[in-house]
């Protein structure tokens, strides 16, 4: 029974993994995605944030099935469009957190355009694009970051089309954070997911995601255990040793793309990380501008005289 009144709510009991859990995901066994939820949940029970005030959205594909999984407000979007959504959720509640997954179909092809529109606008929401560089839930077409000479159902002979490079598709579209992990890494994306999610902004966050069934070995490069190095930023200190100097500065978006442009798989973190008002915060101030003008009165009111003036 609730010991609590309307004024005084009951304290509630801390939110654990087991609660944010829905639906039991429905990946092909081995899928890079299984690791990017469990690190999901991970960093929402670290932060400790109510259930109403998650929500989750998705666009079309194997990574966009991801609100399923997550026990809050979600909703499965059609593709690419999840981030006009989004966007309409986070400026009508600001104080909502949003978060959109999709993968490198639905944020660099189909949605790219509203990827550009979303991070020059610089609404609040944290956007994951799980790439494998392979459309997987359509089984095996090329890709926008699938590399030259994958071999697929569209491109039998080999891709020719130079892929995507993300990160400087991301920086360039003005979003305020972006970073970069891998499904491989769980330690490195719960610090990433977790730094994200604090950014008043938009943020991004590319995570290499395996797909098992029609592009394995994509990523062998950037794995330790199979071969490759994983190689994260070393971020400025502001400690004043010598090698701090060569140590990256987030907040200078020349070095970003200089990142960005390192030979592939190149280097994991936060490439970007800037403070820039938010629309959320500027369409907020229009709107206490406006009930100032107009001296409190309720949008009834307003509708109520404005239909008296076209008599």
């Amino acid at each position: 029974m609730s010991t609590g009144t309307l004024d005084t709510p009951a304290p509630r009991p801390p939110l654990t993994r087991k609660d944010l859990r829905a639906d039991h995901p429905t990946w092909c066994p081995g899928c890079g995605d299984f690791a990017v939820l469990a690190s999901f949940h991970r960093v929402l029970e670290k932060m400790q944030l109510p259930h109403e005030r998650i929500v989750t959205l998705a666009g079309i594909g194997c990574s966009s099935r991801f609100p399923y999984f997550v026990n809050s407000h979600g909703g499965h979007f059609i593709h690419g469009r999840a981030l006009p959504f989004a966007s309409g959720v986070s400026l009508s509640r600001d104080d909502l957190h949003v978060f959109v997954f999709g993968g490198d179909g639905d944020g660099f092809s189909i949605g790219g355009n509203h990827l550009q529109h979303a991070g020059r606008k610089n609404i609040k929401m944290t956007y994951v694009i799980m790439d494998n560089s392979v459309y997987g839930l359509t089984k095996k077409q090329t890709s926008p970051t699938s590399p030259i000479g994958f071999k697929s159902k569209t491109d039998t002979t080999g891709a020719f089309d130079r892929p995507i490079n993300p990160m400087n598709t991301l920086l360039a579209s003005g979003a305020t954070f972006v970073a970069r992990s891998h499904a491989t890494q769980v330690n490195h994306m719960v610090e990433m997911f977790e730094r994200a999610m604090k950014h008043d902004g938009f943020s991004v966050i590319e995570i290499l995601s395996e797909c098992v069934e029609f592009f394995p070995g994509a990523f062998d490069t950037s794995v330790p255990r199979k071969g490759g190095s994983f190689v994260a930023i070393e971020e400025k200190r502001g400690d004043g040793s010598p090698e701090d100097a060569n140590r990256h500065d987030p907040t200078n978006l020349e070095s970003a793309f200089a990142l960005a442009n390192e030979q592939w798989p190149g280097v994991f973190g936060v490439f970007y990380q800037v403070n820039r008002p938010t629309k959320n915060a500027l369409e907020a101030g229009l709107i206490a501008k406006a009930r100032e003008r107009t001296k409190g009165a309720s949008d009834l009111d307003l509708l109520r005289a404005t239909f008296n003036r076209l008599r």
